[in-house]
């Protein structure tokens, strides 16, 4: 299937493809505002019930003002939605307990990194086994940062930095590289960058790793797991915009013409050199952003947090949730956070020489990947929009509208 953008300027510059995007950014911000007065200055203890009432009186109103927005043809109807998971996601920590809220914190992270390997694989059409390793990058140098004395406003550019300088690195050797060739290179990569970690024992700890503190901006702490929460979610937000405003720029729309043929883009004046190192760098600084929140939130890293199966992981949260759109990034990071959850609690269920098997968790992610690829190339979003496509024909809907396409161009064969 084919997607096909006929866009003006206008449009091109929106964050979001609906109109009263800034009424849209206000209520949500005003809502925070709410829920910071509430959360340190409330006259009554606030239980988990109260703050329930609250997000669902402010959803009532925040979205009767989007949908009467739908009703004078400024798209609000999408708006809605993203208003009522915006207000759902302000009040999380305060209804759910700790170990709930800790998972959409990692949901958060793990996003980041998906946004940047999107890009990469779903846009550009550059594979890479290594993202693990661009992670390690943003974790250690926030890490050893912080033992400097330094605070975020230092150490997260710092991170970002090198790791997409580090990204640039490897996207020079791979120019001429496509393909499984390109993942067996990203992948000795990330074996080299492991090995690094683990040799460099007076800098980095070796193998047993070093403790981080509570991170912290111009002397405020996040010392708790819900203002790490909020720092995760702020920084998953800018991420993800800064993902949509570069897919919809003239920089996404090269990273798509590389994806569907090398040989045509460059036939169109798109230097593959450039364009493919700017991904690598993208994606590997994103990727690098991630790993630094990572190492905070764990509060302690070493080499084996950082090993071949986290690129897995990463490559499953793309395929899973979708490479065709940043939806995918979310879709995915909640799939790889619920899975591992869902194993654990199944072993018990299982008969001793299967639940006990070395590589479990691998196998199944290995088993679902080629699933998913063969029934459901588009991931979970691609099915998402396949379920919403028939109820907005029915009952016209035909059956072969998302049918796979089976012949090519000539310039494609010869990618």
């Amino acid at each position: 299937m084919r997607f096909i953008f006929k866009t003006d300027y206008s449009q091109d510059i929106r964050l979001f493809p609906f109109g009263g995007t800034a009424r849209f950014w206000l209520g949500l911000g005003l809502y925070a505002l709410i829920v910071a007065g509430l959360a340190h200055a409330s006259p009554i203890p606030l239980g988990p019930g109260h703050w329930l009432g609250i997000a669902a009186v402010y959803a009532v109103l925040f979205g009767a003002v989007l949908l009467r927005q739908n009703a004078n043809g400024e798209g609000g109807h999408a708006a809605f939605w993203y208003g009522l998971l915006g207000v759902a996601a302000l009040t999380a920590p305060f209804i759910l307990d700790l170990y709930f809220t800790s998972q959409i914190t990692f949901v958060y992270v793990y996003g980041i990194a998906g946004v940047g390997l999107i890009l990469l694989l779903g846009m550009c059409g550059q594979i890479s086994l290594g993202h693990a390793a661009f992670m390690a990058c943003g974790a250690y140098t926030a890490g050893l940062l912080q033992a400097q004395g330094f605070d975020l406003l230092v150490t997260l550019p710092a991170a970002i930095i090198l790791s997409a300088a580090l990204g640039v690195v490897i996207g020079l050797p791979a120019l001429r590289m496509t393909g499984i060739y390109l993942a067996f290179a990203t992948y000795a990569f990330a074996f080299i960058v492991e090995e690094i970690l683990a040799r460099w024992d007076n800098v980095t700890g070796g193998n047993m790793g070093f403790v981080l503190s509570d991170p912290s901006i111009l002397g405020y702490t996040f010392d708790s797991e819900a203002k790490m929460y909020y720092l995760a979610l702020v920084l998953f937000v800018l991420t993800l915009l800064a993902g949509l405003n570069i897919r919809r720029s003239s920089t996404g729309r090269a990273f798509m013409a590389i994806r569907d043929s090398e040989t045509a883009a460059e036939a169109m004046g798109v230097n593959l050199a450039v364009y493919k190192t700017t991904a690598f760098a993208i994606s590997a600084g994103m990727a690098g952003l991630a790993g630094a929140i990572y190492a905070h939130l764990l509060f302690f890293i070493s080499p084996e947090g950082f090993t071949i199966l986290l690129s897995i992981n990463l490559l499953v949260l793309a395929v899973i949730g979708g490479l065709a759109s940043m939806h995918g990034a979310v879709f995915g990071a909640a799939f790889i956070v619920v899975l591992p959850q869902a194993i654990s609690l199944t072993k018990d269920s299982l008969p001793p020489v299967v639940g006990q098997l070395p590589g479990l968790e691998a196998g199944i992610f290995g088993l679902i990947i080629i699933l998913f690829v063969i029934f459901e190339p588009m991931g979970i979003h691609g099915r998402w929009m396949k379920i919403k496509t028939y109820f907005q024909l029915f009952p016209l809907y035909k059956k072969g509208t998302f049918k796979r396409q089976k012949s090519y161009m000539v310039s494609e064969r010869n990618r």
